[in-house]
């Protein structure tokens, strides 16, 4: 019989043993020959912030004596170029090998226009509602790949270009794989299996094996953000409006952190706890709708003038000069908002205007609303350029002032993150809205804010003491047929002759509900027949509180999970313990022979 016993508990969590780079630090002084091995943390964290527009990493070094001689990583340098990221594009050749990444991506592709170029594709994952291991996602100049071999090479680029960073700062130092955990950053936003893609992404990648799961953590990137803005000093904010100011760390102080993307707007709320920690009280929430969205709407004028035939001609043929015209736009975003955006018409697009309308550029705009011809320029009004901002702006202000007015939310900050935050336009839309209801910082550097927090995060997780679950978590089980409760078509009756009731729903945890970051949810399976030499854990989600069986309405299967049972004349049950208040849901079973770690699988097949 199915027996449930849920409980919760806390336990601190288990350090790794510190691999051959900690043993020069640990030297057994009684004995030369020998080193002694102590349980510590990893001596590297290093977050990869894989970003829909850009990517970076930054790491953070516990080594005594080296951690100072790390810095900020530029990109870009040989064209010309010093950021913080680079883009998140990526480059295959006709065999659909590897080429390049970012910047080195970009300048080829432009330059031959030949392979397979990708470039804005981690939106593929936030917007595919059913995410299989064989998703294929289209190239920007056509054909298509496996999105999981675009990532993971994605990211192998930059786990790698970060080791040999690491081997030029520390020459003298020996460094293993065991000596290093890596921190993946992902939206809070993202479903479990958005989660688990990335998270098999970055195996086939080679930052962590199935042998050591732990050694990858994904760090949600609000709450990334929300740690480098906690640990900044009073002067690393500034006011929407210029002026200086600082985070409060008093206990109970609410704070929402809205990190602004170029694909999303992902936002989260939490408390400030006793002693630093945070708790969050109020469930994770975003669009799609991030600086992109206004690139969208400019590249859409740009249509608009054209034509649709003329345009696509234009970007068929001219994908250099239109990325030029996009760096330009892109300065503008972060430019002061009265300023309007004035720009020298590109050739090409005038060229191919007169080829394909037989007409001037100039001419078609004069009936234009916002846009006017100036001595060779298109000049938009500061008016219209607003209006680029409007839909991404009008979205996320609903989700922001429904947060702002829930019941039992006291929220006295507001923290703008992300690249898309540099946006002047955009700081002042939230200041005028918001100013009233809460104080609204920014730091000085707000698109580091996620990559360098999460670093930060890899080493102290559970600075995140609570977390709120996104869905109802349950699992299918078995119990004593009751004829008063229990529904006709679901009894049966055992090879022992008992009568069960099957496919009851038995939950684990609600949708709403607050979880600590070490707290355990379980259930106690026992074998039905005592030749039973294996039980299923079959796990469910559901967006409903309540439900009593496994095929109500609105239940989703997400996975069947065979258990082996030995034959013994002992106590054969097999306790499933699941974690729920980390970043991503952790299962482990634990029978009377041994315990091992459960792999939900959150993807479909």
């Amino acid at each position: 019989m199915d027996t449930p016993t849920c409980r919760a508990f806390s336990s601190e969590l288990q350090m790794s043993a510190v691999g051959h780079i900690s043993h020069i630090f640990n030297r057994d002084s009684t004995n030369q020959s020998n080193y002694v091995i102590r349980m510590a943390k990893s001596l590297f964290y290093i977050s990869i912030d894989f970003g829909t527009a850009y990517s970076g990493y930054s790491v953070k070094c516990t080594v005594p004596g080296v951690a100072g001689r790390f810095r900020g990583v530029m990109w870009g340098g040989k064209y010309g170029i010093n950021t913080c990221k680079t883009p998140s594009c990526i480059l295959f050749d006709e065999k659909k090998e590897f080429l390049d990444f970012g910047y080195g991506a970009k300048k080829k592709f432009l330059q031959d226009k030949t392979g397979y170029f990708f470039e804005n594709f981690k939106m593929d994952l936030y917007k595919n509602p059913n995410i299989q291991r064989n998703l294929e996602i289209s190239a920007v100049n056509g054909g298509t790949m496996k999105a999981i071999t675009v990532i993971s090479e994605s990211l192998r680029y930059l786990k790698d270009d970060a080791l040999q960073k690491i081997k030029n700062f520390s020459k003298a130092i020996i460094v293993q794989e065991s000596d290093i955990t890596w921190v993946l950053t992902v939206p809070a936003i993202w479903d479990d299996a958005a989660k688990q893609f990335m998270r098999e992404a970055a195996k086939q990648a080679g930052l962590v094996t199935d042998a050591e799961p732990d050694k990858l953590i994904m760090a949600l990137e609000p709450e990334a953000a929300a740690l480098y803005c906690k640990q900044l000093p009073s002067d690393g904010f500034q006011m929407a409006g210029g002026k200086e100011a600082r985070l409060e760390q008093k206990p109970k102080t609410q704070f929402m952190t809205v990190d602004c993307g170029g694909g999303t707007i992902d936002i989260t709320v939490h408390e400030v706890l006793e002693g630093g920690f945070l708790k969050q009280v109020d469930q994770a929430s975003g669009n799609g709708l991030g600086g992109q969205n206004v690139d969208k709407e400019f590249k859409s004028l740009l249509q608009g003038i054209c034509g649709n035939e003329c345009w696509e001609e234009y970007v068929k043929h001219h994908t250099d000069e239109l990325q030029d015209l996009m760096y330009k736009f892109a300065s503008a975003k972060c430019g002061e908002e009265n300023e309007g955006f004035k720009f020298s018409c590109p050739y090409n697009l005038s060229e191919t205007v007169k080829k394909c309308r037989k007409v001037e550029v100039k001419t078609l705009l004069q009936e234009m609303h916002g846009v006017s011809w100036k001595n060779g320029h298109i000049v938009i009004s500061p008016e219209r350029f607003r209006s680029f901002f409007d839909k991404s702006f009008s979205s996320t202000c609903e989700l922001l002032n429904e947060i702002m007015r829930k019941p039992g939310l006291a929220i006295q900050y507001m923290l703008l993150v992300g690249g898309y935050a540099l946006s002047n336009v955009l700081q002042d839309c939230v200041k005028k809205e918001f100013g009233n209801d809460c104080t609204i910082l920014c730091p000085h550097h707000p698109q580091e804010a996620v990559m360098v927090g999460a670093a930060e995060f890899g080493s102290q997780p559970q600075i995140v003491k609570a977390r709120i679950c996104p869905l109802t978590y349950g699992v299918g089980v078995a119990h004593p047929f009751d004829e008063s409760k229990h529904k006709p078509e679901k009894k049966f009756v055992a090879a022992d002759g008992e009568t069960y009731c099957y496919d009851l729903f038995h939950r684990l945890v609600k949708r709403g509900e607050t979880v600590d970051f070490h707290e355990i949810r379980n259930y106690t399976f026992y074998p039905v027949r005592s030749d039973q030499t294996e039980v299923i854990f079959p796990f469910y989600s559901t967006t409903r509180e309540n439900s009593e069986y496994v095929d109500d309405w609105g239940i989703t299967k997400i996975d069947s999970i065979v258990l082996p049972t030995p034959i013994t004349q002992g106590d054969r049950k097999i306790n499933v313990e699941v974690k729920f208040g980390c970043t991503e849901i952790t299962a482990t079973a634990v029978n009377s022979v041994h315990t091992r770690r459960l792999t939900i699988n959150f993807m479909r097949e």
